[in-house]
């Protein structure tokens, strides 16, 4: 074939391509009841640069690099904070949210005191993943080890710990594949729990991961939290390293916690009960300072605190001893939240909870994270879902109307289109909905920087109100 004719069908090849782009319909052709897609002209000619993360990233380490030098500018400090993608939203902009947090973990330590910070969130945080990071952070700072918060039973895999338990085992819970969905709104903290009736037991032990930092490889203040039901309940705690047993027996009703402390650390331990209880969760920490509880919940969109029973939870944060709550949702609601409509019930749903919140741990603060860029198929090419940046401004909205902070995971990944770029750097999975776990570990650090920044301006506004 000679060139010319070569260059002459290659040209038709393109404007038949190029008449396909401009006839077909944006909205699609459903076939056999699956919808087809063409890209259109426009995305040909002028398609999405992609963002480069690990840039974006180095950029904004280089703009907190640049924050450490100007520490004897209060005013210029605070204003470079807000205009970072790391940035928290305050109620009436109060900057001073988080103060008196940070004063109460500065001194826990010295006080014998551990103060707890629960992470809610939906699969996002699974296995321990963003949690740990946080938790590394905080403990390092403040003090504070152990993994925090477990279930009974294992429920999910967790990077920081091994879990495995036997016996007469009933998960409850309002939500997901629970053998009993209902309970009379008897679920604890973690939104679920393990009936036991007869008997059962729960091994734990430190997990040697690479992932896990070290400080929750070992404990030494265990902590069982249940619910007692009528007749008596036997307990019986054993170290399963330096052979320390203990037994207590349990006959009043009612939410309350059997706790042990040990001479020295150990990396495992064992719990039986015997008796009729909902087991809410066991704490295990090392030392005081700071614990930091991860509490996934899958498939959730954040709308199960209204389904645990209010004095039974007031109670157990009263026991925990809660500091901070974190609640990570809207993932799971942005592919069915279209129109005005919807949106506002679904902040409606959301300031009830933490509304709930508030009312069962009054002295805590609330922090609450929006989702992640996701992406789905428009037009033939992945790109953010068209509803999320309306999802992301309205549940920033609901939350500082209703007196908590607010932080986007949206924003500090990239914003529009960015999850694209992470799942092709290798940061995002192939749902284009959730992150790799190296892409978690990055983001659980930058929700650590941000609290990082909070602090040092805290510590700035500190120093300059002592040498007035």
């Amino acid at each position: 074939m000679k060139a010319r004719s070569i260059l002459l069908f290659v040209a038709l090849a393109i404007l038949l391509l190029a008449g396909v782009c401009i006839a077909f319909p944006q909205g699609g052709v459903t076939v056999a009841g699956a919808t087809l897609h063409f890209p259109t002209l426009t995305h040909i000619l002028n398609p999405q640069k992609q963002m480069d993360v690990e840039a974006y990233l180095a950029r904004q380490d280089s703009i907190d690099a640049f924050l450490s030098t100007q520490q004897d500018s209060l005013q210029h400090f605070r204003k470079q904070i807000d205009s970072s993608d790391l940035r928290f939203w305050f109620p009436e902009g109060d900057d001073t949210f988080f103060d008196d947090l940070f004063g109460q973990m500065e001194s826990a330590k010295a006080e014998g005191r551990t103060l707890r910070v629960l992470h809610y969130g939906d699969s996002q945080i699974e296995m321990d993943r963003i949690t740990g990071r946080l938790r590394a952070y905080l403990q390092a700072q403040f003090g504070g080890g152990g993994p925090g918060l477990l279930p009974f039973a294992t429920l999910i895999p967790s990077l920081a710990y091994n879990l495995n338990a036997n016996g007469s085992l009933v998960h409850q819970s309002p939500f997901g594949d629970s053998t009993v969905v209902r309970a009379g709104g008897n679920y604890g903290p973690m939104m679920q729990d393990f009936r036991v009736a007869g008997n059962a037991t729960s091994n734990i032990s430190a997990a040697n991961n690479r992932h896990a930092d070290q400080r929750v490889m070992q404990f030494s203040q265990i902590s069982l939290l249940f619910n007692n039901r009528p007749g008596p309940l036997t307990v019986t705690f054993s170290d399963r390293q330096g052979g320390h047993t203990d037994q207590q027996c349990c006959t009043q009703e009612g939410v309350q916690a059997l706790r042990w402390r040990l001479d020295s650390a150990t990396t495992a331990v064992r719990i039986s009960v015997s008796g009729t209880a909902d087991i809410y969760g066991v704490m295990v920490d090392d030392g005081p300072g700071v614990a930091v509880d991860n509490i996934p919940l899958r498939g959730s969109s954040g709308q199960q605190f209204v389904q645990v029973n209010e004095d039974q939870l007031a109670e157990a944060y009263r026991l925990m001893d809660v500091g901070l709550v974190i609640m990570q949702f809207g993932g799971n609601a942005v592919p069915y939240l279209k129109g005005e409509r919807g949106m506002s019930s679904y902040c409606k749903t959301i300031a009830n909870q933490i509304e709930r919140v508030h009312q069962c741990c009054p002295n805590a603060k609330i922090l609450f994270i929006g989702p992640s860029d996701m992406s789905t198929r428009e037009s033939g090419t992945l790109q953010t879902y068209p509803y999320l940046p309306t999802v992301v401004d309205s549940l920033r909205a609901t939350a500082l109307a209703h007196g908590a902070a607010y932080w986007s995971i949206y924003h500090a990944m990239g914003g529009r289109n960015s999850m694209a770029a992470w799942v092709e750097q290798g940061l995002g999975g192939a749902d284009h909905l959730h992150f790799s776990l190296r892409g978690a570990e990055i983001m659980g650090d930058r929700l650590s920087k941000a609290f990082d920044n909070e602090y040092r301006l805290y510590l700035m506004r500190r120093r300059i109100a002592e040498l007035d």
